[in-house]
């Protein structure tokens, strides 16, 4: 046995979202060490608490590490040990006696935020199969960014953290727990400590919100009230980019009329920021030159995300901060094969109107099915019927909103197979199993796809166990079984090489440099123009009428009325040691955080009669859920923010691991959607708490 410590340079993953390099160092197969890479790309040697402990996954005693077929009746947690033919076989035979009955769109390919290939594998995998169907959580995470931003000026517009900005506005991103999707926390404190400017909007008080020169505690769900109110101060106190304005907008006279109404007074009433905030932020932003928004997913988290968006693009447009260093900026891929080509989407050119979400008239440009249009097309075969779904990187039982419709619609599925590290909730109710490979034990290519202009190495470290298999290669072996073989590879690492082609690099040449980034140019559309119908940014949407949208940015009421009978206002977030709903059986990350903590205010408290550290009940109109009372005056009086994702693996599979005692989306409902994407009210929930 070789006593050497090997160090290989690697990038995280499926422990946030990734982007942190790693060094990692291996003994035996075996890692021993992780530490952030000084030479990181984005973060220069910070790695958070997740990734340190994301080994400890590697060598779990309760790792899944054989196929299984499930025993007894579903949700009884009785299983048979298969091989990996037997598995194969088995989802294949299924989903062809399904698509035989019902069509290939009876058939759903569900994934979570895998953040690697393995996502656009299964589309590839949807794709040839025939399936319209991609089951995804884009509703309420990253798409309604995006394709809201391409609507009005042609591109995802993402904070450039990478170039000094005067001022940074967190709004609803809690950088230094998340990290979303690459925007690690490290490059905004290295500006901060170099004297960039900070305003935090957040109806929390986060840890960024002390070295914040403004911190807006907003009333959950009423961002876009907030937003309105900026553009209304910005406007009417001439403090906008004229020349920018006059020649790359479209519609600046209707959106000034229409915010008019907009008052710091009247936005105050609905957000419960103070007036003097709202005038301040909104000045100090307009003033900063460049200013970034960097905007978390949190305000994609309600009906009104669509309005949100839009209001915030028009911040940007006006203030002349879009596709500018230290802005919001349009980033431009490397040379690597595009979306479209590595999951064949010309094989099935009738993918628009076939899918599910067609029948829902949802926003042009989304791809993916949200999970609510999901659940109904299983449970009411609205607007045709689902009978069965492959499920990975994701536990939609604790995931989606309404986890007791959800759990209906899982128990009505006709078959349903999971691709798992271990056994989860949802993992518990499905025929078949199929045990994973982890990340460090397989080769991948990080934030393909995600519109931040780069892709990151993820070199594979050590070998799994026998028996599993990275998500790559159960799709490639799969898709050999339910669709044409031509289009599948022999081995399927070929497919990080079919990526990397147009940038004549091998994957091997790649992991040595670490990352691929797109060329670095700003202020493209002075070359001719934005996408857009009219080449400027779309501040009244010229294609409203057309696609049924809302021309102008609004705001109307809260994302549900608000009711006597549920007096507090329900917001909700994710756990630092956690991703989503994942981990909790990992023993170093569960006694940093072994309960999940309702936050609730001294004043709310008393009022209830609850004390710090004793358990809570909450309730809305939809359930009950139970978690443990953290008393603090970081959370405004009248609000509770629960934590997202709890379930108890030492619970055992007999209770599903007590998957609806602490779950947050038990206080969830699918019963309000936005049009635009299908989005649910996470946000701004009517609820009430008592004693255990």
């Amino acid at each position: 046995m070789s006593r050497t410590l090997q160090w290989v340079k690697t990038h995280c993953a499926r422990m946030d979202h990734g982007g942190c390099a790693l060094l990692v160092g291996v003994r035996d197969n075996r890692i021993i060490h992780i530490k952030g890479d000084p030479e990181g790309f984005l973060n220069k040697g910070y790695t958070c608490i997740k990734g340190t402990a994301s080994p400890d996954r590697l060598h779990h005693p309760d790792r899944l590490v054989h196929p299984l077929k499930r025993a007894e009746k579903r949700g009884e947690g009785k299983w048979k040990r298969i091989s990996w033919e037997e598995a194969l076989n088995e989802i294949a035979e299924n989903f062809e006696k399904i698509k035989t009955q019902y069509g290939a769109r009876g058939v759903a390919f569900c994934v979570g935020m895998p953040k690697g290939l393995d996502h656009f594998v299964l589309i590839r995998l949807a794709n040839l199969f025939g399936s319209p169907n991609v089951v995804a959580s884009q509703d309420v995470c990253h798409a309604p960014r995006e394709i809201t931003g391409i609507h009005t000026c042609g591109f995802y517009p993402v904070a450039d953290l990478h170039y000094p900005s005067r001022l940074v506005v967190l709004w609803g991103s809690n950088i230094t727990s998340t990290n979303e999707e690459g925007e690690i926390c490290s490059m905004l404190m290295k500006q901060l400590k170099e004297g960039t400017e900070l305003i935090v909007i957040d109806p929390r008080r986060i840890d960024l919100a002390r070295k914040a020169s403004l911190s807006l505690q907003i009333r959950p769900g009423t961002d876009n009230a907030l937003a309105l109110g900026f553009l209304h101060v910005i406007i009417e106190e001439f403090l906008y980019d004229r020349d920018f304005v006059e020649k790359w907008t479209s519609g600046f006279n209707d959106l000034a009329d229409h915010v008019k109404k907009y008052t710091p007074e009247m936005v105050s009433q609905i957000t419960r920021v103070p007036t003097d905030f709202i005038r301040d932020a909104a000045r100090r932003y307009a003033r900063a030159k460049p200013a970034a928004i960097q905007w978390g997913n949190p305000i994609e988290q309600n009906v009104h995300t669509f309005h949100t968006i839009r209001a915030l693009i028009c911040l940007m447009a006006i203030c002349g901060n879009l596709d500018v260093p230290g802005g919001n900026v349009d980033a431009s891929d490397p040379k690597i094969l595009s979306l479209s080509s590595f999951v064949r989407a010309d094989l099935l050119p009738d993918k628009r109107k076939e899918m599910i979400s067609a029948h829902h008239h949802v926003i042009p440009r989304l791809m993916t099915v949200a999970p609510s249009y999901f659940k109904k097309a299983v449970l009411e075969g609205i607007p045709y019927p689902v009978k069965a779904a492959y499920i990975m990187c994701a536990n939609p039982l604790l995931s989606y909103a309404g986890s007791r419709q959800t759990y209906d619609a899982l128990m009505n599925l006709d078959f349903f197979a999971v691709a798992e590290i271990f056994m989860t909730p949802t993992a518990a109710l499905a025929d078949i199993v199929l045990p994973v490979a982890s990340h460090f034990e397989f080769d991948d290519i990080g934030h393909y796809g995600l519109g931040h202009g780069y892709i990151l190495a993820r070199p594979k470290v050590v070998d799994p166990p026998e028996e599993c298999w990275p998500d790559i290669k159960i799709l490639n072996e799969l898709g050999k079984r339910v669709s044409p073989p031509e289009y599948w590879h022999e081995d399927h690492r070929q497919f990080l090489e079919d990526v990397l082609k147009p940038s004549g690099l091998s994957y091997s040449q790649f992991v040595d440099a670490g990352y691929l980034k797109g060329a670095e140019r700003f202020k493209k559309y002075e070359d001719g123009g934005f996408v857009t119908p009219t080449g400027k940014v779309e501040l009244r949407l010229i294609t409203a009428e057309k696609f049924n949208l809302t021309p102008l940015p609004g705001f109307t009421q809260f994302p549900e009325e608000d009711d006597p009978e549920y007096p507090l206002v329900l917001t909700g977030s994710k756990s630092r040691y956690y991703l989503h709903s994942s981990y909790r059986w990992l023993e170093k990350l569960r006694k940093r955080s072994p309960h999940p903590k309702a936050e609730i205010h001294p004043e709310t408290a008393e009022e209830y009669g609850i004390t710090d550290g004793e358990e809570v009940i909450i309730d809305t109109r939809y359930g009950a859920i139970t978690q443990m009372a953290h008393l603090t005056e970081d959370i405004c009086p009248g609000i509770v923010n629960a934590e997202h994702g709890w379930w108890y693996p030492e619970a055992g599979s007999a209770s599903l691991y007590e998957w609806d005692r602490a779950n947050f989306n038990i206080l969830t409902s699918t019963h309000n959607l936005g049009r635009e994407f299908g989005t649910p009210n996470l946000k701004g929930i009517g609820c009430r708490i008592s004693k255990k």
